[in-house]
């Protein structure tokens, strides 16, 4: 077994990105800027009705995105996650294994099910809204984590959409526990306003006595707080983790490294495209954290990356451009 900087688990989905006009949306009937859970037979609906906007596809899943980029950056990354014995979980798997993240080996060979896709539909205003048909990844469990792992990993990353399925939840709070009994730390990403609107019980269940770094967006910080004001979001996240990035678009982000509040300054760009940045923005922090950065050195790298991904499309930068960042 390696010895792992971070250690994630999370939905496992093939992103399948559209550009599309925001009239496109409320053709179709989509709540614009949020995550939505559809079905599949809704997911088929949507592919076939914007084909004609289609642009690629990759392995995806907030978490894993955070995984690429921690091995992009040269950091060591497992991501546990579960898929189909179909053609897109093959595809998954291979991608996942081409930007250098060890996995788990479970693959369901069940004929009903299918790997998770998410429709990730970009819009000029760079704004970003998915539909998600979860698919097996709705039955992660406990069973596809990798204790030995977990044990070897400095962090163990959490994504929040996890909260949304029941195993999945047992699962999140399981290697939490793990984390922890081994003296390792935790950190988790609250991942989607949604998710902090409407599962904060789970949310919460995760964090259990408390967890050492959390990762929200301005809107995910305050609904989690149940508040309109960011101070009293600070106020509350200081109660449930040592420290965490609050990011905060254009404003740049909000860091507390458990003793004083950093304020980060944003690297001014001219955003087409803000899917992947919050996950970009983890996947670089931890790696400065796990790497000797300091909380404020990290925040600066993590601003850098993400202010750099929103620039092209799609959640991934290659590797050679994540590599330049480290020297900027």
């Amino acid at each position: 077994m390696k010895n792992y900087d971070v250690y994630g688990l999370g939905n496992a989905l093939v992103d399948i990105e559209f550009e599309v006009s925001p009239a496109v949306l409320q053709d179709c009937g989509i709540e614009k800027s949020v995550m939505t859970l559809i079905d599949s037979d809704r997911q088929e609906e949507l592919v076939h009705r914007l084909q004609p906007y289609y642009r690629k596809r990759s392995c995806g899943g907030s978490a894993a995105n955070t995984m690429i980029a921690i091995s992009q950056f040269g950091g060591k990354a497992f991501y546990s996650c579960k898929v189909a014995a179909d053609e897109t979980g093959d595809f998954y798997l291979a991608d996942l294994q081409n930007c250098g993240v060890d996995s788990n080996p479970h693959q369901d060979s069940s004929q009903s099910n299918v790997t998770g896709k998410c429709l990730v539909f970009i819009t000029p205003d760079a704004d970003r809204t998915m539909n998600t048909f979860l698919g097996i990844t709705a039955d992660f469990s406990e069973a596809e984590l990798i204790p030995e792992a977990i044990v070897e990993a400095s962090y163990t990353y959490i994504e929040g959409y996890l909260v949304t399925s029941p195993t999945g939840l047992k699962a999140a709070i399981k290697a939490r526990e793990i984390a922890q009994n081994a003296g390792k730390k935790v950190s988790l990403s609250l991942s989607d306003p949604n998710m902090a609107r409407f599962f904060k019980p789970g949310l919460l269940e995760i964090v259990g006595t408390g967890v050492d770094l959390i990762f929200a967006n301005e809107s995910e910080a305050l609904d989690l707080a149940g508040s309109e004001d960011l101070k009293d979001a600070i106020a509350y996240l200081q109660t449930i983790s040592k420290a965490f990035a609050i990011t905060r678009g254009a404003q740049g982000s909000l860091v507390y490294d458990g003793e004083s509040f950093l304020n980060i300054d944003p690297v001014l760009v001219k955003a087409i495209d803000t899917v992947g940045a919050g996950d970009m923005y983890a996947g670089a922090f931890l790696y400065g954290l796990t790497h000797g950065l300091s909380y404020e050195s990290a925040g600066r790298l993590a601003s850098r990356a993400s202010a750099q991904i929103v620039t092209e499309l799609g959640p991934r930068l290659s590797t050679a451009t994540v590599q330049t960042l480290l020297v900027s």
